[in-house]
């Protein structure tokens, strides 16, 4: 049995999403300052840069993270790696070279709650099964999801352009039934989201976020030849083409 107090029924915490066993904090402002800081995290906050942190419901569902992210549990909560054996470990252990995401993201279970280190990033949470039952996503996004989620290492096609325009290899692919918390360097409010069906969508730079699993994503060269690429003046662009999602943020970072 436990309670916890001055967390989410705290004046300057506001519960700005919640989905399965997962729930988004934001810290309204910075009150950890001193008066050499204060106007710094006053604008800060202004201007939507605010603190936020991942609590998890461990049971609602088994949670998996990335690696390190874990700042504090509370009640029967246990971490475990989630290996199945050796032959799963290599393929994790690849997988998370490929993608640049822990080799190794460690499992809570119980009957708990788990919350993550604060983040200055947007948290987004999103259900896969509204992207039928399969996401792919850009590579350093992934925070937490639902244990029951599988992941796979998604290869890009078109490998000769990839090696050109010194694309990675690999994104981690989401498929089943679950919550998958990303980390976004914009909000969900500026996010652009693009339906397509059987059709491309060219973009100039790695500005998608996430996409549905049944698109094929290949990176090409802007213009079907190398001098209608240079006459446009841009060079590789990252091609979606099929039937799905894209969500895009509006500047590159």
């Amino acid at each position: 049995m436990f309670r916890i107090k001055n967390f989410e029924d705290n004046n300057d915490v506001k519960i700005v999403e919640e989905l399965g066993a997962f729930k988004v904090v934001e810290y309204l402002k910075d009150l950890s300052v001193d008066h050499l800081t204060a106007q710094t995290a006053y604008y800060a906050s202004e201007m939507n840069v605010r603190r936020r942190q991942l609590v998890c419901d461990v049971s609602l569902s088994d949670i998996t993270v990335q690696s390190g992210a874990m700042q504090w549990m509370v009640g029967d909560v246990s971490a475990t790696t989630g290996l199945k054996g050796v032959g799963d470990f290599i393929g994790k252990a690849f997988r998370g070279k490929v993608t640049n995401e822990s080799a190794i993201k460690p499992e809570y279970t119980g009957t708990g709650k788990l919350v993550l280190e604060p983040t200055y990033k947007h948290i987004l949470l999103i259900d896969v099964d509204d992207w039928n039952g399969s996401i792919v996503i850009e590579d350093g996004l992934f925070l937490a999801c639902d244990s029951e989620l599988n992941h796979k290492a998604v290869m890009k096609s078109n490998l000769s352009s990839i090696a050109m325009g010194g694309e990675g290899l690999f994104n981690l692919g989401l498929s089943g039934g679950g919550i998958v918390a990303l980390e976004s360097y914009v909000p969900r409010e500026e996010l652009i989201e693009i339906e397509l069906e059987n059709d491309e969508l060219k973009i100039d730079g790695n500005m998608a976020i996430a996409w549905s699993g049944s698109l094929e994503f290949s990176v090409t060269r802007s213009g079907k030849t190398l001098l209608g690429s240079a006459a446009s003046g841009e060079g590789l662009v990252n091609v979606y083409r099929g039937t799905g999602r894209v969500l895009m943020a509006p500047v590159l970072r």
